[in-house]
């Protein structure tokens, strides 16, 4: 490629596992500064830091009730709330398809039985950005995931929310919205803040200030993960139509400059025809200039074979992997870390972020290797349970022998009472 290239050219070999940090030291010293005012002082630090950070009026509520949720949603011109209930409807039924893969279980033990419950989380905090691009769309995302799982409350955080924001949250059931963003907001729901109440759960994308809030305050709640910046691999071969791949590339370009699109191929020349189709693509898309700062950030990766095309994506452990190769169905059962995949050409990633079913909250910056995307998994615990009509001698003897392997005699004074 010719030095004008807008996607580097770099070997397979020197690809680096998109391993980092999900925020800098620096927004994580600044963010608890927030978070602790918020915790020690309430609704007072919440309203000063939402006036000051999201230009809250002064005599604007915080709070924004389900009435006015369901009246926001009522005022919409008809096609755009029947778009809304279209896209709520398709995740709802694909969570619904989710949460029936999860059934309790009971399992004969020696003595007893054994099994595990599934029990929704009580209160669910909803975060969606509302700073450039405000996102109603995950709004539908966590709502609707969390209402399916059976959370009996959910609270929708959101910065400046547009009035299609607050329709889709009365559209997708929430029982309230905090008008307000970063770490402040992320705080109000973990801690309680006035009427903001204390969640159990924190989901939902953001800036770097919502990921260092949802550091500070995991293990006090549960979180469903640290995003960062947005990534696309596509994975191509010489079938692959270079102009859709392009257009898939700055679908991901446009979100944010720190966003990553990687071509990875098999095909050197489509690498070129790629570059070609961003610049022609570029020439009139109103983004251009985020999409283009995110390009220079960005990669296109010529491998030898299918093979090391492989495991360069193995390697990036994306947020979202396309597959445009000939045999795509097998390629993706041999592909192993990823956030979202999107198998053979027409499975556009766009379509995960605006409701074809599967959820568009998943992990970034190569935490796609220990964490899945959000689902009614992350509202629900697994909860197990034992019952022993009879406590069997061998579990027992076991049992106290383990206590004093430990040094915990009254551990095993405890098993010897049921001795049968």
């Amino acid at each position: 490629m010719n030095a004008k290239t807008l996607l580097r050219r770099v070997a397979a070999a020197e690809v680096p596992a998109l391993r980092r940090e999900p925020v800098d030291a620096a927004t994580l010293a600044e963010a608890a500064v927030i978070v602790t005012a918020v915790r020690e002082r309430g609704a007072a630090a919440l309203r000063e830091y939402a006036e000051r950070l999201d230009g809250l009026a002064p005599a604007a509520p915080l709070v924004i009730e389900r009435g006015a949720l369901r009246a926001a949603a009522a005022a919409l011109p008809t096609e755009e709330r029947a778009l809304l209930e279209r896209v709520a409807e398709r995740l709802r039924r694909f969570a619904v398809a989710q949460r029936a893969a999860l059934r309790p279980v009971e399992a004969p033990v020696p003595g007893g039985v054994a099994g595990h419950r599934l029990s929704p989380h009580e209160r669910a905090g909803c975060y969606a950005p509302g700073g450039r691009y405000p996102l109603p769309s995950s709004v539908l995302m966590t709502v609707v995931t969390a209402r399916v799982a059976g959370v009996s409350d959910v609270w929708v955080a959101s910065p400046r929310p547009t009035p299609v924001t607050l329709a889709a949250a009365g559209l997708a059931g929430a029982d309230a919205l905090l008008a307000a963003g970063g770490a402040h907001a992320v705080a109000a729901l973990a801690y309680g803040a006035g009427p903001v109440p204390a969640c159990d759960v924190i989901v939902g994308p953001g800036n770097r200030w919502v990921t260092a809030a949802k550091q500070l305050v995991a293990g006090r709640v549960a979180i469903d993960m640290l995003a960062g910046p947005s990534e696309l691999v596509v994975l191509a071969d010489a079938t692959a139509d270079a102009g859709t791949v392009a257009a898939d590339l700055l679908a991901q370009a446009e979100h944010d400059p720190e966003a990553m699109p990687v071509l990875v191929t098999t095909d050197e020349s489509l690498g070129e025809a790629v570059d070609r189709e961003l610049a022609r693509q570029l020439a009139d898309l109103p983004t251009a200039g985020t999409a283009r700062a995110a390009l220079a950030g960005g990669l296109c990766v010529v491998c030898r074979d299918l093979a090391e095309a492989i495991e360069v994506c193995d390697r990036l452990a994306p947020e979202h992997l396309e597959l445009h190769v000939a045999e795509a169905a097998v390629v993706a059962g041999r592909v192993r870390h990823y956030g979202g995949l999107f198998v053979g050409a027409g499975s556009a990633e766009v379509f995960g972020d605006y409701g074809a079913g599967p959820n568009h909250v998943l992990p970034t910056g190569g935490t796609a290797r220990s964490v899945g995307g959000l689902s009614v998994f992350t509202f629900l615990r697994v909860r197990t349970w034992l019952r022993m009509d009879r406590p069997d001698a061998g579990l027992v003897a076991d049992a106290a022998a383990l206590a004093r392997l430990e040094g915990l005699e009254a551990h095993a004074r405890s098993a010897e009472r049921r001795q049968a």
